[in-house]
């Protein structure tokens, strides 16, 4: 075997393909074990969960909406949606990073530790980013965002500098557009 050949028929191809990120929404069997198979799915094949947000939606249907944002080459995601499609309590998946009518969200809790002229920007910067202020002290805010990942992503930038101490994030939610359902 010369050593131009790949190792396996896993090497042969996708090698230069770029990684993008992808958010799926599934609609599932409200049932035990379903979120432990979701999980394993990614675990067994060695993929990572970027973001994982799960709720029941229909108590009478028993179902939950599962959003989960991964990452990988386009035949990587293919292949995620293909697996998570044959599972038995699936009973829809999506793609909403790929459906034009997606809209994805995520909410944030911030603390910003601050007094002085630190305190007075942190509250300009949450102006801007439309920020809540959920609860205050003389020395402390949490701000309360909602929006796109990104979004979310720059006002932690802004806020750092100015005394962030703690921070939770939900993880991204997403519906689309219109009148259609999962």
């Amino acid at each position: 075997m010369s050593d131009t050949q790949p190792a396996s028929v896993y090497d042969l191809s996708h090698q230069d393909e770029a990684e993008s990120q992808a958010t799926f929404a599934i609609l599932v069997d409200n049932e035990p074990g379903v979120l432990h198979r979701l999980v394993g799915l990614f675990a067994a094949r060695g993929y990572n969960i970027e973001s994982l947000t799960v709720a029941e939606t229909d108590r009478r249907a028993h179902t939950s909406r599962v959003t989960i944002v991964t990452r990988g080459a386009p035949h990587v995601l293919a292949q995620i949606e293909a697996q998570l499609q044959k599972m038995v309590a699936t009973r829809h998946v999506q793609d909403v990073t790929r459906d034009p009518n997606g809209i994805e969200r995520e909410l944030a809790l911030v603390k910003v530790k601050s007094t002085g002229p630190e305190r007075v920007e942190a509250l300009r910067v949450a102006d801007i980013f439309r920020a809540k202020v959920i609860d205050t002290t003389h020395e402390s805010f949490v701000f309360e965002l909602t929006g796109a990942s990104n979004k979310i992503d720059k006002f932690i930038d802004l806020m750092r500098p100015l005394g962030l101490v703690e921070l939770s994030r939900t993880g991204v939610l997403s519906l689309t557009r219109g009148a259609e359902a999962l």
